[in-house]
């Protein structure tokens, strides 16, 4: 005892004050790996950040003003947003949006599903399959474009020469105001699909084959353990794609900026090709950037709306 009291120090002190000095080492440590991490974020967040937060705002001020980018920007308010309301320019290009949406997601998703269940086999060259259907997604967009023409042209296209020769009636499509849509969407179905195909083979192959196994031998044919066993387990993808697939349909533009110009008569004009002439041709640039925001606020009403009608479909599966 007197040789503790001599030293002036506890048991008991000693480890307490190696206890915070260890807690002291770790918080150092962990400080240091989150400067290091966001050395390395850092510096991409900020660009990122930079190159949406900052074209948001400033696209939103926009809105708010009538200008040419060039005279003095006059303060409007809410102005083009009362404009864009009673503008049959808009409320068209609307409809042509979402005629395009109802053609090109349900198209898109059921593809996919089916091209993913028919490659996640093993049979030969299956490598070779999965590489060609992810081509043409990769392919550029100014390529399908021209594809499209030369498909589809009503004077030369190949199609109407295949049509010719069968002794069938050729059609106008890029050029009739009832199919171009149609077009459009068939291409947009033939470079997009690709991807609902890779999403869905992914998923395909985590479904537990123990479970799969265990439905063929109670005696279920393959549809019957496709529906019970596999769908369920692709219902989180399929929200996925379909809301993914909805966001790219609202965006479409580059495919009718290469074939139709949102022709003929306006039957193939979107909301992106309206708010791109508004912007870019009239230079009503407050104008435009309404209609932008008329755009994120659909595409957000959209997914919302997609996602609280998946999570009742779960609870209610559960």
């Amino acid at each position: 005892m007197s040789d503790t009291m001599s030293t002036g120090t506890a048991p008991g002190a000693t480890s307490v004050s190696t206890g915070a000095a260890q807690r002291r080492s770790r918080r150092r440590r962990g400080r240091r790996a989150t400067l290091t991490g966001w050395g390395f974020v850092g510096p991409a967040a900020i660009i990122i950040l930079g190159l949406s937060f900052f074209p948001a705002g400033w696209a939103f001020l926009l809105s708010l003003q009538e200008w040419d980018g060039f005279s003095d920007a006059e303060f409007v308010g809410t102005g083009n947003y009362t404009d864009l309301i009673s503008d049959s320019d808009f409320w068209n290009a609307v409809w042509n949006t979402f005629g395009y949406t109802l053609l090109f997601v349900p198209a898109s998703v059921l593809l996919g599903l089916f091209l993913a269940v028919a490659l996640n086999r093993k049979i030969r060259f299956i490598g070779f399959y999965r590489t060609a259907i992810f081509v043409p997604f990769v392919a550029s967009t100014a390529a399908t474009g021209i594809l499209s023409t030369y498909l589809f042209s009503p004077q030369y296209g190949v199609v109407n020469n295949v049509l010719r020769v069968l002794g069938l009636p050729q059609q106008g499509w890029l050029a009739d105001p009832h199919q171009a849509m149609l077009v459009i969407a068939i291409m947009s179905l033939w470079g997009q699909a690709a991807f609902t195909t890779v999403i869905y083979l992914a998923a395909l192959q985590d479904v537990p084959s123990e479970l799969i196994e265990a439905a063929r031998i109670d005696g279920a044919n393959r549809w019957q353990t496709f529906w019970r066993i596999v769908w369920p387990h692709l219902s989180p993808v399929t929200v996925f794609v379909a809301i993914w697939q909805t966001i790219t349909a609202i965006q479409l533009f580059d495919l009718v900026y290469t074939t139709t110009r949102g022709g003929p008569l306006g039957a193939t004009k979107t909301i992106v090709y309206f708010l791109y002439e508004k912007a870019f041709h009239s230079l009503q640039f407050g104008y435009g950037s309404a209609a932008a925001y008329a755009l994120f606020a659909l595409t957000l009403i959209i997914t919302i709306g997609v996602v609280i009608y998946s999570r009742r479909r779960n609870l209610e599966a559960f």
